[in-house]
């Protein structure tokens, strides 16, 4: 191809949405959401990812020698490590320890967001080489410790690895359909004592309460207060100070509400708690939940049961409830690998984390076969 240049923004606003869309979702069947322009960029504009909270924006975009944009690489200096879900505190305290510096360092990946996508925005083999070559050439000239590729998928972690970033695994609990025409058709390939149980805490959990499922026009300012009301309850709970702003959800609303899926929960005509996923090509991806009162087993039901009801009634085929969260596996989720990739400038540091990862490999996969027997399907009694 012609000779490849490939220049940093700091703001993905400098890059027009339609060149920056065309390479991050060139496909409805592909569609990812967090990759768009509108996502990504409203991160930035409401200041939830920006340089004072520790997530400066030096995206990557390549371009032909005419200026057409061919490639494009979402990438973040990082000085700490929150936020990512994947976790690599004792790499840095190893390093600081030695007398490094482990910050800072290059993420690519979506910031707060453990969902499996295409990292290196290209579809020519020889762009994605570029933009690899590219990011390792900013890890020297930041003098970062490393860069780090978070939730690749496995197509393009292979290719990582193939230039020679460290491989690492982990363990999500994901829904996939096996053309399920509904709930009802999904519960009937269950155990029927897996099943009986399923009901028995739907029920429960439904018992005084509204569900309602909210998308598009049908979101108002007033539904993303209660949401974001809920989330910094969970956040408050889980992670200290909640990583995204109230500005962030209303920018989703006003660009992406038809890309969005508000489960709420009503009691007594008063919202109580809410679960906010997104709608991908294929997938719909559970993203944060919260709830202003206590109800048992309402986290599974809006989280969980709810979000394999929408997607099979809207021929998605696949859940991603986030990371974490064994109980997940009672509920239909299997175990499934999710990956990242590693850079480490380091040579000493290189050497002991990937005698580490190989280890790792091995403990994730027994730890796998060993959750694949608890799933409730029928085929696994």
């Amino acid at each position: 191809m012609a000779e490849l240049r490939v220049r940093m923004v700091e703001r993905l606003k400098a890059v027009p949405k339609s060149d920056w869309d065309a390479l991050a979702n060139p496909h409805d069947a592909i569609y990812d959401p967090f990759l768009s322009w509108d996502f990504l960029e409203a991160l930035e504009a409401s200041g939830s990812a920006v340089e004072e909270t520790g997530w400066a924006p030096r995206h990557l975009i390549a371009e032909t020698e005419a200026g057409e944009p061919v490639g494009a690489l979402p990438l973040y200096v990082k000085s700490h490590s929150y936020g990512e879900y994947v976790f690599d505190h004792a790499w840095a305290d190893a390093l600081e320890r030695a007398g490094g510096r482990y910050y800072p360092k290059l993420v690519s990946g979506v910031p707060f967001t453990p969902a499996t996508g295409r990292r290196v925005l290209a579809p020519d083999a020889a762009v994605r080489a570029g933009l690899i070559d590219a990011a390792r050439q900013a890890r020297d000239a930041f003098q970062a410790s490393s860069w780090h590729v978070l939730f690749p998928d496995q197509a393009q972690w292979d290719e990582l690895a193939a230039a020679s970033l460290l491989q690492r695994q982990d363990i999500q609990f994901i829904f996939q359909s096996e053309d399920y025409r509904d709930y009802a058709d999904f519960l009937d390939a269950l155990s029927s004592r897996k099943r009986k149980a399923l009901r028995k805490e739907r029920a429960a959990a439904q018992a005084g309460l509204e569900i309602e499922f909210l998308t598009g026009s049908d979101l108002a300012e007033s539904h993303w207060d209660v949401f974001f009301e809920c989330y910094q309850d969970t956040g408050a709970r889980k992670w200290g100070t909640p990583y995204l702003t109230r500005d962030f959800f209303s920018l989703l609303g006003q660009r992406m509400a038809d890309k969005v899926l508000m489960v709420m929960a009503k009691r007594d005509g008063r919202y109580i708690a809410s679960a906010l996923n997104m709608i991908g090509g294929d997938t719909l991806f559970g993203r944060y939940w919260g709830a202003l009162e206590h109800h048992d087993n309402l986290h599974f039901e809006l989280c969980y049961h709810q979000a394999i009801d929408f997607a099979l009634a809207h021929g998605l085929t696949r859940v991603e409830a986030g990371a974490q969260g064994a109980h997940k596996l009672a509920r239909g989720y299997r175990p499934q690998l999710v990956y990242s990739a590693h850079d480490i400038a380091h040579t000493g540091l290189r050497e002991a984390i990937n005698a580490f990862l190989e280890r790792e490999r091995r403990a994730i996969a027994r730890e796998r076969l060993n959750m694949e027997g608890e799933t409730p399907y029928k085929k696994d009694e």
